[in-house]
């Protein structure tokens, strides 16, 4: 078993909060009071994460609009109804009250797909008399998504909700929510508008007139170096909110790589396997042994809670100070406080793994290493991973069940070609609005609104995340974890065991070529 990591920057730079008057009035939640919101994207990650914060931290709001599309035979509310069973609502509804909740939080059948975003005339007519405040947030993450898709989500979508905006009769913010990951041409992004890589409205006149098939045909040469559809329509998304600037209170808001929550209301809690959870789970697993990565570079990651405290502290700051007072882009990014290699990761995540809390079923003791040369990790990708995968999947079906390695290592190598652009490049954020925010604070915003670096313990957060991660999407008990680690300690001995025979096999084969004759 390994050792247990050290990080130099752990007790470093902690920033601390003053004795907390509660007679200090919370001026941000005071900016949504008896306020209603039009929220898109609130059942994805970011968008839970946001209406949950609301709801706790904001309780006397007027109401929540939520966008969200009828389906699988039910229509918009029972969907609330399904999203607010998730545990990441459990201390809200104890604290509010479920009914209550379920009565500020309306459905509006929609999508930002369709014209109009396919809303009716009467809940048009809804959030134009009362709606104040709009947070866009609705968009396709998949970074491989094909292109025509991803302009009409993220680049259509985004002028369908402008179209909207301006027709409200008391808007006083409207919040794109970007990425910091947009501008991928400048290294070191400043909060301040870039020009877009093409003119929004003639992609999306094109991809109009064009077939899903025509559009993937000259997809590489429109994208050029833009390595995703993603980047390229979320840049061209942003532009469409800079030509509204001068006619609408609207702000965009750029949050890096957003990941599990690092402490409220749920330690550690995701509801995907996107990014560093993703690598935990495969790497805990054996199932991922090499990359092709820069080891010593680094990814700008943001617990999911503290980029809501961000969107949330900078709209407040938007709607008293007004837009006009108030840089129109801000970052919600976390490098300049806390930078954190690839390799710490990997370790930490590791040992974590290793000595914490192992996962049920690994298929080989957690190993592997990164590689900085693509020839050498593509080799060790073949022999520690496909060739393994397809040895165990022909036993599977020889003993008629079905295969399922080779499925997921395909899963894995199309992650990397996305993972693998990001690894080996690294970007600076400027942060200058965060750190203005900080000081405009009371101590009491500061405690229910953190976007500070508090002492962050990376080993718990890390184990967080992994509990999290068995609990919620492997759907791994907490009384399976002492069998798991008796199990990783076998898997520790039979890796030992075969790491000696290879090595001996290698000396055999030495011994026989040179020396017995």
């Amino acid at each position: 078993m390994s050792a247990k990591p050290k990080f130099n920057f752990e007790k470093e730079g902690h920033l601390t909060i003053g004795h907390v008057d509660e007679s200090e009035v919370d001026r941000v939640a005071e900016s949504f009071k008896g306020r209603s919101l039009f929220i898109t994207g609130g059942t994805g990650f970011l968008g839970k994460v946001l209406v949950e914060k609301l709801l706790r931290s904001c309780g006397e709001l007027k109401r929540i609009y939520l966008l969200i599309r009828p389906k699988k035979g039910k229509d918009s509310q029972e969907r609330i109804k399904d999203i607010f069973q998730n545990v990441l609502f459990d201390q809200v509804k104890q604290l509010r009250g479920e009914q209550h909740i379920l009565d500020q939080v309306v459905a509006i059948a929609g999508d930002v797909m369709l014209p109009g975003l396919g809303i009716s005339d009467k809940d048009l007519e809804t959030l134009r008399n009362e709606v104040s405040i709009v947070y866009h947030c609705a968009a396709t993450v998949r970074f491989d998504e094909p292109l025509r898709n991803a302009v009409f989500m993220n680049t259509r979508g985004t002028k369908y909700m402008l179209e909207l905006a301006a027709s409200l009769k008391h808007l006083d913010f409207f919040a794109y929510c970007s990425t910091a990951y947009c501008h991928l041409h400048v290294k070191t992004l400043y909060e301040k508008p870039y020009d877009p890589p093409a003119n929004p409205h003639k992609v999306i006149q094109a991809c109009e007139w064009l077939s899903d098939e025509e559009v993937s045909l000259i997809e590489r040469k429109i994208l050029g170096d833009i390595p995703n559809t993603y980047a390229y329509t979320k840049s061209l998304a942003e532009a469409l909110v800079v030509e509204k600037f001068s006619e609408l209170p609207a702000v965009i808001l750029r949050p890096s790589i957003v990941i599990p929550i690092w402490k409220e209301p749920i330690p550690g809690w995701t509801d995907n396997i996107n990014g560093p959870t993703g690598l935990l789970i495969g790497a805990g697993k054996g199932v991922i042994r090499t990359m092709y990565c820069n080891s010593s570079g680094y990814g700008d990651f943001l617990p999911v809670d503290v980029a809501v405290n961000g969107i949330l502290v900078a709209s407040w700051r938007n709607i008293t100070a007004g837009t006009d007072h108030t840089n129109r882009v801000a970052h919600m990014t976390s490098s300049n406080d806390i930078k954190v290699s690839w390799a710490e990761i990997i370790e930490l995540g590791r040992w974590v793994i290793e000595n914490k809390v192992p996962l049920n079923g690994v298929a080989w003791y957690p190993g592997g290493s990164m590689k900085s040369n693509y020839y050498i990790h593509y080799v060790c990708m073949i022999l520690f991973q496909w060739l393994p995968a397809l040895f165990v999947d022909a036993l599977l079906w020889l003993l008629r069940y079905p295969p399922v390695l080779c499925r997921v290592q395909n899963r894995i190598t199309k992650g990397f070609e996305v993972f693998e652009y990001y690894a080996n490049n690294v970007w600076s954020f400027d942060n200058s609005e965060a750190v203005k925010l900080r000081k405009l604070m009371n101590n009491k915003e500061r405690k229910t609104y953190v976007i500070e670096k508090i002492d962050l313990d990376l080993i718990d957060y890390f184990t967080n995340c992994v509990l999290c991660a068995r609990r919620l999407i492997l759907k791994e008990s907490d009384e399976s974890i002492p069998a798991a680690k008796r199990h990783m300690k076998i898997m520790w001995f039979v890796d030992k065991f075969f790491k000696c025979m290879w090595i001996f096999g290698i000396l055999y084969m030495l011994y026989r070529c040179f020396f017995a004759s």
